[in-house]
């Protein structure tokens, strides 16, 4: 079979460092690549099939649990995956997770009612726990350091196309076959890379204990105790965010219940993290790295910027310029096009300079000029000025995607490698949850304001909220269109100020990422 493996994933011997090259080298990485592309298309992709499915189901009052459901499911579990991929075989432990997620993707696509639905969501954001920060891991296990940039900053920016081409998708398959192909998709795609990875090696960098070994320790080997504290507390978490504004008022008892319940339960498990040790969930003595905390919330702020153009770009096309869901997703290829572009050349170039400060500074310049210039745009905005704005942030955001990835890499040991990326995907995670509900929050605000201003009635603004973003259009008349176009633009604009400030906060964050020449790391 030439390059191909068919026996067991054998250990390679501490210290020799083997990597993969060639054939196996191509099937590896094209494969882990399109794994993480899969998890963020399903991050996004029923948000256009969410009406189709509630008609069929007759369960509009299940709605907000289709989306969140995923969210929860993957966050809660994210620090227990990286610790994991410390302790089992890692092509292993990867492929029991992408089954997972394979089997809630067939679960969403065959269900015959919501119940089903929602459970087969929740399964597939768990599979997907383990599946970005198994990709990281095994990216860094099958090639070295100084060679790792180009890799990871092309299966990111591959990645996040995903956030974006998620609603075309969806809307796609919606309009014309069926809301269940956004789920089947998933499974002739997900079987071709199953084989694919069954027959490669991918080789282990450290030794670990047989996994017998740890089974019979498995409640300290992976600390479980700290686990069920801290899953509860972030569900509380990411619910109250879900539905702070929305479903309650942020001053109701349920959410007020919600984050007091979360707090106590996350102090709780701090000290049960900090007594710990190193054998803890999320082990302070890594924390405390300068470039792990930085990296994590530089990560926090890149996903801001990714998750923030997924939405409310769309939204800006689809609410303002009366554009389609499919045509919206057109609209946005000239930042989609210029981030695989730059996420590409950036690894490359990395590989070349060594140092990563600079990348992620640029990315965080770009960030804040291309959304501070989003929030100029208006229902008359001319093609060329939307798409080269697209084009500065798509630049930006494909420039800086991987790099505090990268940063974390070249000062950590192999083993201390997975724990950190399940960290970083993690905040990468919260931050877009508690960023996108303020964003949401600002968005609804503003334009109830807004509404309220210009018709002069709280009730007829309420009317054309409740209508959505492209239904206002067949309450309002002529007259009044304008008034609310107006009201959007401000509304959204507003929102990137937000975002641009995010964007800011990453060039601080980014520079205590540190100088370590990434061509020396071995």
């Amino acid at each position: 079979m030439g390059d191909i493996d068919l026996g067991p994933p054998a250990l390679d011997p501490p210290g020799q460092h083997k990597y993969l090259r060639g054939v196996r080298f191509i099937v590896v990485s094209m494969a882990i690549t399109v794994v993480v592309l899969l998890t963020m298309i399903d991050t996004s992709i029923v948000s256009t099939a969410i009406p189709r499915i509630t008609d069929e189901f007759h369960s509009l009052d299940d709605i907000g649990w289709y989306a969140s459901i995923y969210q929860l499911a993957s966050a809660a579990l994210q620090p227990l995956t990286g610790k994991i991929y410390t302790k089992f075989n890692i092509k292993w432990s990867f492929l029991l997770f992408f089954a997972i997620f394979e089997i809630g993707s067939a679960v969403c696509g065959m269900s015959r009612d919501s119940m089903t639905f929602i459970a087969g969501r929740a399964v597939a954001g768990a599979g997907s726990s383990g599946l970005m920060n198994g990709a990281l891991t095994i990216a860094a296990n099958i090639v070295p350091m100084e060679s790792r940039a180009s890799l990871t900053g092309l299966m990111m920016g591959t990645s996040q196309l995903g956030v974006v081409i998620g609603p075309l998708v969806g809307g796609l398959f919606t309009s014309y076959s069926t809301w269940r192909w956004c789920f089947f998709l998933n499974l002739p795609i997900g079987a071709a890379v199953f084989t694919a990875l069954l027959f490669v090696r991918i080789p282990e960098q450290v030794e670990k204990k047989k996994p017998m070994e740890v089974f019979k320790n498995l409640h300290n080997e992976l600390d479980l105790l700290g686990f069920i504290m801290f899953t509860p507390a972030m569900m509380m978490l990411l619910l109250a965010l879900q539905y702070g504004g929305t479903r309650f008022s942020w001053d109701s008892p349920t959410i007020t219940g919600m984050f007091t319940g979360s707090g106590v339960l996350f102090a709780v498990w701090l000290g049960w993290d900090w007594f710990c040790g190193d054998e803890a969930l999320i082990p302070f003595s890594l924390m405390r790295k300068r470039t792990v905390w930085s990296g994590a919330l530089t990560q926090w702020c890149n996903m801001t910027v990714v998750f923030s153009a997924g939405y409310f770009l769309p939204l800006y096309f689809q609410a303002i310029q009366g554009a389609t869901p499919v045509m919206s997703g057109v609209y946005v290829l000239a930042s989609v096009l210029s981030q695989l572009l730059f996420a590409g050349v950036s690894g490359f170039l990395v590989e070349k300079v060594g140092y990563i400060v600079p990348f992620t500074v640029f990315s965080g310049i770009l960030a804040a000029v291309s959304n501070g210039l989003y929030s100029t745009f208006s229902f008359d905005t001319p093609i060329p000025v939307w798409v080269g704005y697209q084009v500065l942030n798509g630049v930006g955001r494909g420039t800086g995607m991987a790099m505090p990835l990268l940063a974390v890499q070249a000062v950590l040991t192999p083993i201390e490698i997975s724990i950190v990326m399940g960290i970083l995907v993690f905040f990468g995670m919260l931050g877009t949850a508690v960023m996108m509900a303020l964003a949401n929050t600002i968005f609804n605000q503003s334009l109830r304001v807004e509404l309220t201003r210009g018709f002069h009635s709280a009730t007829v603004a309420r009317d054309i909220i409740e209508a959505g973003a492209t239904g206002f259009r067949e309450v309002v008349s002529i007259d009044n269109l304008h008034m609310v176009l107006v009201a959007y633009s401000v509304s959204i604009s507003r929102v990137f100020y937000l975002v641009a400030a995010v964007g800011a906060t990453s060039v601080v964050t980014s520079l205590f990422l540190g100088w370590t020449d990434v061509r020396k790391k071995m």
